[in-house]
């Protein structure tokens, strides 16, 4: 699966102005000084703007966070994971009651992406719309096909449903990074990756068979 990098809402800051001290030139009888003066009340209100906007910066910024960005980097519930021949482990969070998840057609998923120690690497939520992917087709990893898809142990999901899996190494991106931009990689080699997948629908675009 292609990696890319939860639409939320940017917590809104009182822009602070620091206060910038216009110079003051003071001229004698025979010539005019070229010289700024400033005085001790204007380097302290300099002083005040350039602290409250630090403290300002430095605020926890989830004070406004939306409920998107809360699914993006929290956990869905633990669960129990099968593990089937193939290395793969799964475990469903709610089964869907919808259509199965169709061979070689676009789904629409939505799904966050951990490494096995829980820190986030990608999520869709970020950027606020599902992502289509077409199963069966290696258009993605093998672990999300298998997941996804089912086969080889594991039932196939549907519309509706959530899912975790853990993925192995040789079922994600082997033992190559990737994710590889400008010589930085998101994804170290050999790297086990745990995936919350939510079935949201079938592509809309999708041809009739």
């Amino acid at each position: 699966m292609a990696v890319s990098s939860l639409s939320f809402t940017s917590p809104k800051f009182q822009t602070l102005q620091a206060f910038t001290p216009k110079p003051t030139f003071k001229a004698s009888s025979s010539q005019q000084s070229t010289t700024p003066s400033i005085n001790k009340k204007q380097i302290f209100q300099v002083g005040v703007g350039i602290l409250a906007a630090s403290i300002v910066a430095s605020a926890p910024l989830n004070a406004d966070a939306t409920r998107t960005e809360y699914y993006a980097t929290t956990a869905e519930p633990t669960c129990e994971f099968n593990y089937v021949r193939s290395g793969l482990g799964y475990c469903d969070i709610a089964v869907g009651s919808g259509q199965e998840a169709p061979y070689n057609q676009l789904v629409n998923i939505h799904y966050t992406a951990r490494f096995a120690d829980g820190i986030v690497f990608d999520s869709s939520y970020k950027r606020g719309r599902a992502l289509t992917m077409r199963l069966g087709m290696g258009k993605v990893i093998k672990g999300l096909d298998q997941g996804i898809l089912g086969g080889e142990g594991v039932p196939p999901m549907h519309v509706g449903g959530k899912r975790k899996l853990q993925i192995p190494s040789h079922l994600a991106y082997g033992p190559e990074p990737a994710g590889c931009f400008s010589g930085d990689c998101n994804i170290p080699g050999n790297a086990t990756l745990v995936y919350d997948i939510k079935f949201v629908e079938l592509y809309s675009g999708n041809r009739k068979l």
